[in-house]
């Protein structure tokens, strides 16, 4: 347990994506079965303990240490595994063998819910401080170490000098703590066999487009797609197994039942799933949230909801692995084969028609449906290539929208940023112009420098008016403020926020120093950027 706590914690400190590299290589080549599987487990996302839930660990420590010094505790260092490894009281357990990480994962594992806090308290008293922050995090499955599941199969790869590609095909057929495959990757036994019926495939990802490819680019070479503002998703149907994937490769079948059910056929299908019937109206993305991260849909839902797939690649078809086919014969053949599928349930994603890129840049900033994000761009004879590989596809997204809005709100961010407040909520001007009052229309946590950061920080420090809890509450009026330049992707109505309206991917784009807070805008300069209904 100790070898995975020192692990996290370098990969915490480290910033480079080579470091990073090097030190999971290091633990997958030192630490032995099956420890450096579970590792991998917790990687990657691969393993969890319904039974232990935050609310607990905050019980736990609270029994042991005064509420109000774990109160200001936390609120200082902004981590709950943080702060309560540190924390917590050397029990009666205290320099008792450590337990290693197969034992650690054994025993939360055949923890139920009645027993999972003494369990939980056990493994604590036995752990270093260290010991404890990983078994905080490998237990409520939030581990933060700046390491995607796609890094760590990098990492594999380079420790087995395989392919990527190989580890990602094997993937979704293989499980903890992963014997056959270190086997394999040491060159000791043979290469896994993909178990799965009806696999993920590894997705094909873009590149957003610089202003200087396009001189290196010939229009002529390539195929232009709307960009759907939904969720990317591979509809994989195989030997009688329907299952729908989500782009990182999670079973998302049981959140959409309806999509499922349709699946017909014989085939592996990347697309955007999208909420509404493509015959008559698509929804927005606010419509598709009602559907997503639900673990059952009730028939309301499914009759005022109805979810279908907005194709743009096939990957197999019929048995035949089609993605090192060039991208127009994919589109062919993915063309004729949705003329067999339900209309209501699949269809094709448009092309767009342009002979330069001033042309593809005017219809790209009027796109005739609100939830078009931008435009792909996709090389005529590329293959379907996992990863995102630099030069066959591009999005080119719209122009973000912005707005001046006046800063409200600070709270203090986690781990790293738990000494400075760094989550902000803005508002805007609303009611009569004689008397009017800020209005919050959203929240950010980044776009802004380090540098920048400090500067908030110190703002927010000198001007604090009232505290809530962790908020503080910043002085802000006709006459006082810090103006921020928040840009965004997109608004919707909204009935769970007071404004009405909910933004999509704020951050802010820069601090108006110079600016008034009188001058920031107004609650109708948002509602003009809202969607044609």
């Amino acid at each position: 347990m100790e070898r995975f706590a020192e692990l996290l914690d370098r990969l915490v400190l480290t910033p480079s994506r080579n470091g990073k590299l090097r030190l999971l290589t290091d633990y997958f080549a030192t630490v032995p079965d099956p420890d450096r599987g579970y590792g991998l487990a917790a990687l990657t996302g691969g393993i969890g303990f319904p039974a232990v839930k935050p609310a607990m660990l905050r019980a736990l420590v609270m029994e042991r240490v005064d509420p109000v010094l774990f109160g200001y505790s936390y609120d200082y260092v902004g981590d709950l595994a943080e702060t309560v490894s540190l924390i917590w009281p050397a029990g009666e357990n205290d320099g008792a063998r450590t337990p290693a990480l197969s034992e650690v994962v054994e025993r939360l594992g055949q923890a139920s819910r009645s027993d999972a806090p003494a369990v939980m308290a056990r493994l604590l008293d036995q752990l270093t401080p260290s010991g404890r922050f990983a078994a905080i995090k490998l237990a409520t499955g939030g581990l933060r170490v700046g390491v995607s599941a796609r890094l760590t199969k990098q990492a594999l790869a380079e420790f087995g000098q395989v392919d990527v590609q190989e580890i990602e095909e094997l993937w979704h057929g293989i499980w903890p703590p992963y014997a056959e495959l270190f086997a394999w990757l040491e060159k000791r036994g043979p290469k896994p066999e993909n178990a799965a019926r009806a696999p993920f495939r590894p997705v094909m990802l873009a590149h957003a487009i610089a202003e200087g490819d396009f001189a290196s680019l010939e229009p002529s070479d390539y195929a232009a797609e709307w960009k759907w503002d939904g969720i990317r998703v591979q509809a994989v149907a195989e030997g009688g197994v329907r299952k729908l994937y989500s782009r990182t490769g999670d079973d998302i079948s049981g959140a959409f039942p309806d999509l499922a059910d349709a699946m017909h056929f014989d085939a592996a299908l990347d697309g955007e799933l999208l909420v509404g019937d493509p015959r008559d109206k698509t929804g927005t993305f606010s419509d598709l949230q009602q559907r997503l991260n639900r673990k059952t849909v009730s028939q309301t839902m499914l009759r005022d909801y109805p979810v279908f797939m907005r194709c743009y690649d096939v990957l197999a078809l019929e048995g035949r692995d089609t993605r090192p086919l060039p991208y127009a014969e994919r589109r062919q053949l993915l063309r004729e084969f949705l003329t067999t599928l339900p209309a209501d349930r699949f269809d094709l994603s448009p092309t767009i028609p342009f002979e330069t890129w001033k042309e593809l840049d005017e219809k790209r900033c009027n796109p005739p449906h609100p939830i078009i994000e931008g435009v792909m761009l996709k090389r005529k004879d590329s293959p379907y290539l996992p990863g995102r590989p630099k030069g066959p596809w591009f999005k080119w997204k719209r122009d973000p929208f912005t707005v001046d809005a006046v800063l409200m709100y600070a709270q203090r961010g986690h781990g790293k940023r738990s000494s400075f407040y760094s989550d902000y909520t803005f508002g805007v001007w609303a009611g009569p112009e004689n008397e009017p009052v800020l209005l919050p229309v959203g929240k950010a946590y980044f776009g802004f420098t380090d540098e920048e950061l400090k500067q908030i920080d110190k703002y927010v420090r000198d001007n604090t008016v009232e505290r809530f809890g962790p908020v503080r509450a910043v002085r802000a009026d006709r006459n006082h403020g810090l103006v921020l330049e928040v840009a965004f992707e997109g608004l919707q109505r909204s009935t769970r926020h007071k404004s009405g309206i909910a933004m999509r991917f704020p951050r802010i784009s820069r601090l108006r120093w110079d600016k008034p807070t009188h001058e920031a805008d107004r609650i109708e300069t948002l509602e003009a950027m809202l969607p044609r209904e």
